[in-house]
């Protein structure tokens, strides 16, 4: 019984230190680039989910917006907004974004259940801050947001180009419908 004990306590305590050090993950896809130059308060406001892939958290979600407004502290409130078209209900999440070096690098980690924080990265934003291409810790996660309810042509396959290049599969990315 006390060499099960001096076995499991130690591997059980390694494989929880590992899988909270991966829920903590705020890394970015291999191959992705944060935008450089990044205007924090420029990014302020509103957007529009305009694709994403099916995430389990965002499950059945059209009218998906995020607002994004700064505290005190310097950190970024995110509220998180969609309609859950099955439930038939509104369904809303807020967390909190932190920047990963300075806010000059669009690299955050972002929390809706601290302590667990993943990655949040601008890749592509076109100068007047009104699309954006954001890439997770991983190639299974990517948005594309806008300040309206549309995109141009050319900034969706700009958008779309760059991703493929990094290894997303885009055939697989969820168009939101804006229609309340």
């Amino acid at each position: 019984m006390k060499t099960l004990k001096k076995i499991a306590i130690p591997v059980t305590l390694g494989v929880l230190s590992l899988i909270i050090y991966n829920s903590c993950s705020a890394g970015i896809p291999k191959g992705a680039t944060a935008v450089n130059n990044f205007n924090a308060k420029k990014y302020l406001g509103r957007w529009y989910e305009l694709a994403r892939f099916d995430y389990r958290f965002e499950k059945n979600m059209d009218n998906v917006t995020a607002e994004y407004t700064e505290n005190p502290d310097g950190s970024i409130r995110v509220t998180n907004k969609g309609y859950d078209y099955v439930k038939k209900e509104w369904k809303e999440s807020v967390g909190e974004a932190r920047f990963i070096k300075d806010k000059t690098e669009a690299r955050l980690k972002v929390s809706f259940f601290k302590p667990i924080w993943a990655g949040y990265n601008v890749i592509d934003i076109d100068e007047d801050y009104q699309y954006a291409l954001v890439a997770g810790s991983s190639v299974k996660y990517l948005w594309i947001l806008s300040r309206t309810t549309s995109i141009p042509e050319s900034i969706r396959l700009r958008f779309i180009e760059k991703a493929k290049k990094i290894g997303y599969n885009t055939d697989e990315l969820i168009w939101v419908k804006h229609n309340q």
